[in-house]
C-alpha cells in the first residue's frame, strides 16, 4: 500500500488504504442484495460532532438487519477520527468532511454454505459540496412530491439506515427530470409527507412545528437536535400526519440533515410558501442550532456564493 499525497485514505477491513484500493468483491452481499447498513457524520471546523448519536444509530440499524460488524463503538470512534486526521491536508481551512461508516455482512452466503470470512467495514470521507448547495441557504430549496412512495414499515422499517436506497433514488430521478434543482419528497403509504432524500421534513403552521411520525421515517440526528432546540425555545413541536393540504398551506418549511443541518424550503410542487426565506420560526431555530454547535454552518455555505 502506497499513500498518495493527493488521494484520500479510507479504512477498509482493518487497514487504512488509498480509496483506489478499496475493492469490494462482486459477491459481497451489500453489492448482491443491497444488504448493508451505513451512517454519516460531518466535521465542523475539522472536528467530528455527535459521534455517539451516529454510532448508536448505526448499531440500531445493524441489530435490525442482523449484521455483526465485529467492531466496538470505541473502535468506530477511533477509526472515524483517524480517517479525518489522515485526510485533513486535502481540504482547506474553511472546508469540512462528510464521513461515512458502511457495513455489509461480507461475501458469505448461507444458501451456498459459505460463511465468507466476516463483514465488510469501510469508513471514508468526502468534502461537503458547499458550493453546489450554497444557494439553498439564500433562496430556499424547492421540493416536489414524487409518485414513488417511501417503503412502508409493514414491509421494511425506514427507521433503519440501510444502503438500499432504490425507492429514494427513483423518486429523486423522477423529480429531477421535472426540475433539476428540486429535491424529491416521498409520501408514506397513507399519503402523508414522509421524507426527502437523506433529510427529514418540518413544517411551521400557526407558530407550531410539525414533523412526520418516526414510525415512517429515518429519525435523523439533526431532526432530534431541532426537536430538542424547539422545546428549549418554547416552540411547540410534535410528530403528526402531515398531508399535502398541510404542506401547501404551511407558513414555513425546512429540511434537516447531517450535512445541511437545517435548510429552508421555498416552494412545494411549485407553490411558494410566501414570506421571507427563511421564515421567522425557521430563522430562530437556525440561530439556536448555530449556538448549539458553536459554529455558523449557514455562513460556511453562503461564502461559496458567486
Amino acid at each position: 500500500m502506497v499513500e498518495r499525497a493527493n488521494e484520500r485514505i479510507a479504512y477498509f477491513n482493518g487497514r487504512y488504504v488509498p480509496e483506489s484500493e478499496v475493492l469490494i468483491p462482486f459477491r459481497d452481499r451489500g453489492f448482491k442484495y443491497g444488504e448493508a447498513v451505513f451512517d454519516t457524520a460531518r466535521t465542523f471546523g475539522h472536528e467530528l460532532r455527535q459521534m455517539d448519536e451516529h454510532i448508536q444509530r448505526l448499531y440500531r440499524s445493524l441489530a435490525y438487519i442482523g449484521i455483526d460488524s465485529r467492531h466496538t463503538a470505541d473502535e468506530f470512534h477511533e477509526i472515524t477520527q483517524e480517517v479525518v486526521k489522515r485526510n485533513r491536508h486535502l481540504v482547506a481551512d474553511d472546508e469540512d468532511y462528510w464521513v461515512f461508516i458502511r457495513v455489509t455482512p461480507g461475501s458469505g452466503d448461507p444458501f451456498f454454505g459459505d460463511d465468507g470470512g466476516g463483514p465488510t467495514v469501510i469508513v471514508d470521507c468526502t468534502p461537503i459540496p458547499f458550493a453546489a448547495r450554497a444557494h439553498y441557504f439564500r433562496d430556499g430549496l424547492r421540493v416536489a412530491t414524487s409518485s414513488f412512495r417511501r417503503t412502508p414499515p409493514s414491509a421494511l422499517s425506514p427507521r433503519a439506515k440501510t444502503q438500499n436506497y432504490l425507492n429514494l433514488m427513483m423518486a429523486d430521478r423522477e423529480i429531477r427530470q421535472r426540475d433539476a434543482e428540486a429535491w424529491a419528497i416521498l409520501l408514506d403509504e397513507n399519503g402523508n409527507l414522509c421524507e426527502c432524500l437523506g433529510s427529514n421534513i418540518f413544517i411551521v403552521r400557526d407558530g407550531r412545528l410539525l414533523t412526520p411520525r418516526e414510525r415512517y421515517v429515518l429519525p435523523g440526528v439533526s431532526r432530534a437536535n431541532v426537536m430538542r432546540l424547539a422545546g428549549e425555545a418554547g416552540i411547540d413541536c410534535r410528530e403528526a400526519d402531515i398531508d399535502l393540504f398541510d404542506a401547501y398551506g404551511a407558513d414555513e418549511m425546512f429540511l434537516t440533515s447531517t450535512s445541511l443541518c437545517m435548510v429552508p424550503v421555498s416552494s412545494v410542487d411549485g407553490r411558494g410558501l410566501g414570506g421571507a426565506v427563511p421564515g421567522p420560526v425557521t430563522a430562530r431555530l437556525i440561530e439556536a442550532y448555530k449556538a448549539f454547535l458553536g459554529f455558523d454552518f449557514v455562513d460556511q455555505y453562503l461564502r461559496r456564493l458567486n
